[in-house]
């Protein structure tokens, strides 16, 4: 093993941990990767940004900027909206939402098509006895699953398809993915649509109450008001005698930790986590008291919920930063955290993926807020967006499909010229789509891109394919092809499906090369098995998104995903055996 082969794996396994602990932004790992892998000597300067200019990249930004219009053509909302009024069984509803979000997920970016189901499985959450943990997983697992079937359905596609261009000079056809695809993505809805139910059923009667908001963990500050009866009890005694977990208790410039005996007094600030209703119920009671908005009797005031969206500019923030709202006069009265890492008070907590925020003030003020820090609301009346009353759109982009599918020509130049269609016709203002763009993602992804490349310029992914040829018997072309298709589904529960993509591409055509086999069957293995992320809430920002707003946990996924990964597993096997072995 040579220098540069070691530093290459010793890097890419530290970025690799760096995105599981998901302690940092993902592109600000992606950089510092990209630039240590320059200084390292693993790709030239020239080579530094070229990932800025893949075809990948490039497609991957068309399709982000054409979902911005196609979410406020509201045609799913119409869809699911004329499904509700046939008021067919739950399972029904199930099948045919995952099965809506699984076909429009075809056509673009899986987490554009997770984003455009969303607010419409809230608003069935909210006029049916379906409870949103029935909903969500489901809309999450589903939108995985339509992106196997085309060339723009997920990076991962397009990714390996460009390595087999670049290596061949011939990519895979638009829909040549949908031979393994297609059948695995309509398996599994049905998987889903029959399991998911079982699994998570109405636990009482209020699960059955249409409109019923979720009460998950939550993470508040609250002053401790006079004749209050945590007055004179001991701040460790906190969640024995009131249910609550104490994080601090704040007395003028004092901070005392849950482990201390401070016996509390009036005035006091506590800082702790606790059910949403229990802080409702405890401010009820008197027990704790919740800094008055300034105007909570006018005609626009609410409170509502909103999740930090993967391309929010939220990320990374601390509460007290947060001016988009307080500008505004919105009040962030709560916070539920994915994972919760608490250090100080509750203004210096950091901001992630999926977590949800808890506001209150105007409703107008709060659309706007959201709007420009790119969350989404939990309620689709907040939608601040005006819709799109057109079906122009729709066929503009339906064109640029058919051209890249027939082979007229390259995605790439095809969704350019849709873009440009739309921009002439004034339906979409590139300044500001280009604003909103999940840009963490982009930058992810073409910084990922030269190591990749240096994967298998470096003799890295010689070295590893001669090594699991040792030990698996890569002549049999199954053999070979089911060991990638498993190392991809093993690694892609912790990390993005892209770079598992990046990486194993390079492997996938040494292990092709030397048991003597077509790398056409090896790539739809990658491309198939990083997609198929269905048992961790963190390796996909889908995933993460649906633990957050469903207040699920980590052995939810586990419990929902197991037979799923299982099955997808066996028949994407099979399916490339039959059609690419």
């Amino acid at each position: 093993m040579t220098f540069e082969q070691a530093s290459l794996l010793i890097l890419l396994g530290l970025m690799l941990a760096l995105f599981c602990l998901d302690r940092f932004r993902i592109e600000v790992i992606s950089i510092a990767g990209l630039l240590a892998g320059y200084a390292l000597g693993l790709y030239s300067s020239e080579g530094v940004f070229s990932g800025l200019a893949s075809p990948v990249v490039i497609t991957v930004i068309e399709i982000l900027l054409i979902v911005q219009v196609l979410a406020r053509a509201q045609l799913f909302g119409a869809l699911a909206d004329r499904l509700l009024a046939a008021d067919p069984p739950s399972f029904v509803i199930i099948g045919a939402l995952s099965g809506l979000t699984a076909f429009i997920s075809i056509f673009m970016n899986n987490i554009g098509a997770y984003a455009i189901a969303l607010p419409v499985a809230l608003r069935i959450a909210d006029v049916t006895a379906i409870p949103r943990r029935q909903l969500l997983i489901p809309i999450s697992f589903s939108a995985l699953l339509g992106g196997l079937v085309s060339l723009i359905g997920t990076p991962a596609n397009l990714l390996v398809s460009d390595a087999l261009l670049r290596a061949t000079g011939r990519g895979f056809h638009f829909f040549d993915f949908a031979y393994v695809g297609l059948p695995v993505a309509v398996v599994g809805v049905i998987v889903i649509a029959a399991t998911v139910p079982r699994l998570f059923p109405r636990s009482s009667e209020e699960d059955a109450v249409p409109g019923r908001t979720v009460d998950r963990q939550m993470i508040a500050e609250r002053r401790i008001p006079h004749g209050s009866p945590l007055v004179g009890q001991r701040l460790v005694d906190c969640r024995r005698a009131f249910g609550i977990q104490p994080y601090a208790l704040i007395r003028g410039s004092r901070f005392a930790s849950p482990a201390e005996s401070t016996v509390i007094e009036a005035g006091d600030i506590l800082l702790a986590e606790g059910p949403d209703v229990l802080f409702d119920r405890l401010s009820a009671k008197g027990v704790l008291m919740l800094e008055s908005h300034p105007d909570p009797y006018g005609s626009d005031f609410i409170r509502s919920e909103a999740v930090v969206m993967p391309q929010s500019t939220l990320i990374g923030s601390r509460v007290q930063s947060l001016d988009v709202f307080r500008s505004r006069g919105v009040a962030i009265t709560g916070l539920s955290m994915r994972s919760p890492r608490i250090e100080g008070r509750f203004d210096d907590l950091t901001l992630s993926i999926g977590d949800i925020l808890k506001l209150e003030g105007p409703k107008h003020a709060i659309a706007e807020a959201l709007e420009e820090c790119e969350c989404l609301p939990l309620a689709a009346s907040y939608d601040h967006t005006p819709p799109l009353r057109s079906f122009w759109p729709l066929l503009l982009f339906a064109c640029g499909v058919l051209a890249a599918a027939t082979g007229l020509l390259r995605p790439e130049i095809a969704f350019a010229g849709v873009i440009l269609a739309m921009a002439l016709l004034n339906f979409i203002n590139l300044r500001a789509a280009i604003a909103d763009l999940n840009w963490p993602i982009i930058i992810m992804l073409a910084a990922m891109i030269p190591l990749g490349t240096a994967v298998a310029t470096s003799g890295t992914a010689e070295m590893l394919a001669g090594g699991l040829g040792a030990i698996v018997p890569i002549e049999r072309p199954g053999f070979g092809v089911a060991l990638i298709l498993f190392l991809a589904m093993v690694i892609t529960p912790f990390v993005n499906n892209a770079t598992v993509a990046i990486v194993l591409t390079p492997i996938a055509f040494e292990l092709a090369a030397k048991a003597g086999h077509s790398a056409n069957a090896y790539l739809i293995a990658v491309a198939a098995g990083a997609s198929l992320d269905f048992i961790t809430p963190f390796g996909h920002h889908n995933n993460t998104l649906t633990m957050s707003i469903g207040s699920y946990r980590f052995t939810d996924f586990l419990r929902a995903g197991w037979l799923l990964t299982i099955v997808s597993y066996g028949l994407a096997l099979a399916l490339i055996g039959w059609f690419w072995i």
